[in-house]
C-alpha cells in the first residue's frame, strides 16, 4: 500500500509540474498516466471521473486527482494525489512570479508565454475530442464504427450546445437536465 501511495504522489507531482494550461489542458496527461501507463482505471472510469470532477466545485485538476486517489488507495490516496497536484504548481507559481516580476520587459519571455498559450489550446482540443468520442462512440480511438454511435448522446450534446450558445443559461441547469435525460434514456 505504501508503494502505491508513493507512486500516486510522484505521479501527481509530475502532472502538477506539467499542468500548463490548467484543467482541460491537463486531462490528456492525467489519462496517459492513470489509464495508459499504470492501468489504474479503465477509460470509461476515467471519463466518469472527469464528468464528476467538472460538476464538483473546485479546480478540475484537484478534483480529478482527489477522485483518482480515492479510487486507487482510499482517503490516503486522495490526500497524496491532491497534494501532489497542488504542490508542484504552487512552487512553480512562486518561482515564475518572481522571475517574471524581475524580467517582465524582455520580449523573448513574452514570446515563450505566447507559445505556451498556443499549446494549451491544442491540449484542450485533444481532451474535448477524447470526451466527445467516448460519449458518442464509446471509444477514444479513431477506429470506431458508425453502428456504435450513441444518438441520444449526440442529441443531448446538440441541445445543450445550442441552449448554452443562444440563451446562456446557468451551466448547472444544463448539467442537471442532462443528468435527468440520462436517467430517462439510459
Amino acid at each position: 500500500m505504501n508503494n502505491i501511495i508513493f507512486t500516486l504522489l510522484t505521479t501527481f507531482l509530475q502532472i502538477g509540474l506539467l499542468s500548463i494550461g490548467g484543467g482541460y489542458a491537463i486531462i490528456p496527461l492525467i489519462q496517459e498516466q492513470v489509464v495508459n501507463s499504470y492501468n489504474w482505471l479503465t477509460l470509461q472510469e476515467y471519463t466518469d471521473i472527469i464528468a464528476i470532477s467538472q460538476m464538483t466545485p473546485g479546480p478540475l485538476v484537484v478534483n480529478t486527482a482527489s477522485f483518482v486517489g480515492i479510487r486507487i488507495a482510499g482517503i490516503p490516496g486522495a490526500i497524496v494525489a491532491t497534494l501532489g497536484s497542488i504542490l508542484s504548481g504552487f512552487i512553480v507559481s512562486i518561482v515564475l512570479y518572481n522571475f517574471f516580476k524581475k524580467h517582465k520587459d524582455i520580449d523573448s519571455i513574452s514570446n515563450v508565454l505566447k507559445g505556451l498559450r498556443s499549446s494549451s489550446v491544442g491540449l484542450i482540443a485533444s481532451a474535448a475530442s477524447t470526451i466527445i468520442m467516448i460519449a458518442f462512440w464509446g471509444t477514444s480511438s479513431f477506429n470506431f464504427d458508425n453502428a456504435d454511435i450513441n444518438i441520444v448522446a449526440i442529441i443531448v450534446f446538440i441541445i445543450s450546445l445550442l441552449l448554452l450558445r443562444k440563451y446562456k443559461p446557468n451551466p448547472v441547469l444544463i448539467i442537471v437536465v442532462s443528468g435527468f435525460a440520462g436517467l430517462i434514456f439510459y
